[in-house]
């Protein structure tokens, strides 16, 4: 059985250091096949950091958890099963090609509404400090 810590490295190295740097070297050649390869690695990871930040708090109990989440990032990795492309040809692309516009709307929504609660914010936090100097001024 495989500790937290023994799967966590190991997942932080050939999941995120090995790609990192065969997509360094991608950019670094222009080589297109190569950067494809790697933008669609780097999309399937992020669902799979997403998927595993949830199931590592409701999973991680199961027997063999850590041993699967492992398998599972070097399937993405292998040239030989390329797991990532699988996974992002087959369900991934076709999903955010329908979803696309959609998304981005979404994404379009929440840049407004969090630069209105980043400005709500600093307005109170002014009005705090403003009434805070004031009482200040008045008790000297």
């Amino acid at each position: 059985m495989v500790s937290w810590i023994i799967s966590r490295v190991i997942v932080l190295v050939f999941g995120t250091l090995y790609p990192a740097y065969y997509s360094f070297k991608a950019v670094k050649s222009k080589n297109v096949k190569e950067y494809v390869r790697w933008m669609m690695y780097w999309i399937v990871f992020a669902l799979y950091t997403v998927v595993e930040t949830i199931t590592d708090l409701s999973l991680a109990w199961f027997p063999v958890y850590y041993e699967l989440k492992m398998a599972l990032v070097f399937w993405l990795l292998s040239p030989y099963t390329r797991g990532a492309s699988v996974l992002y040809r087959k369900f991934l692309h076709p999903m955010l090609a329908s979803k696309e516009r959609e998304i981005d709307d979404y994404i379009v929504q929440a840049r407004e509404k969090s630069y209105e609660t980043v400005v709500s914010f600093g307005r109170q936090g002014l009005t705090i400090a403003a009434a805070a100097a004031v009482s200040a001024a008045v008790k000297q």
